[in-house]
């Protein structure tokens, strides 16, 4: 499910090493040349955004140890045939690093700010915690909403082994999309990888075609004139 996106046209995706340039085969040049696009993971804690990151750089979903943050990744990306350089960063939702984790939202073009669909904290968490925190040091900055665990969410048998699960639905996502005034809407699945691909794309698409600021009407102008 995406919400709020148009199609655009996405050629490929290149690693290229995490190392100090970003760049271990020759391409240096071709790197600088390229629009460098720094993109953030946010939210709770164990809601999966080292788990999409991981599934969407490696495409496999790791089964045994997932660390709490996953090493920045540095990718070409050519779009509309132009070459963008995305930056992955992930962060640490626990309460023991909300001091550390500002330090990566600096210079950032784009959040991705993930919430479980299987918890309802951390769906709440997204207007009572993050907006505020994401508002205060990075106002301007836009962002792409995920629901992830997608695939666990019409799981009966999860369902039953957890009790006082409540899934969150699509329409109170899509409630949550317009409260907090993202950009963009997805639900995805790493350990299926459904969306996930939708996800970075939606990213990189806010950043190189931002959306026009809405026109203010002439009700409200001749207001701001009286």
């Amino acid at each position: 499910m995406v919400v709020g996106l148009l199609p655009f046209h996405y050629t490929s995706l290149r690693s290229l090493a995490s190392g100090p340039c970003g760049s271990r085969d020759g391409k240096n040049e071709r790197m600088s040349t390229a629009r460098f696009i720094k993109c953030v993971t946010v939210g709770d804690g164990a809601v999966g955004k080292t788990c999409m990151l991981i599934s969407y750089t490696s495409n496999i979903f790791p089964t045994d140890y997932v660390p709490t943050v996953f090493d920045n990744f540095s990718a070409n990306v050519i779009v509309d045939g132009s070459t963008v350089n995305l930056g992955l960063w992930d962060t640490a939702g626990q309460e023991d690093y909300n001091r550390l984790r500002p330090l990566s939202y600096r210079g950032a073009d784009v959040f991705l700010l993930a919430f479980s669909l299987i918890s309802k904290a951390s769906y709440e968490n997204v207007h009572k915690k993050w907006i505020p925190e994401l508002r205060h040091y990075a106002p301007n900055v836009p962002i792409v909403l995920v629901g992830t665990k997608l695939d666990l969410r019409e799981d009966r048998q999860f369902i039953i082994d957890h009790p006082g699960t409540t899934p969150i639905t699509i329409a109170q996502a899509k409630e949550l999309k317009k409260m907090i005034g993202a950009a963009v809407y997805i639900e995805c699945s790493s350990k299926t990888q459904q969306n996930v691909k939708a996800v970075f794309d939606a990213a990189i698409k806010v950043v190189i075609y931002p959306p026009k600021p809405k026109k203010k009407s002439r009700k409200q102008r001749a207001c701001l004139i009286l």
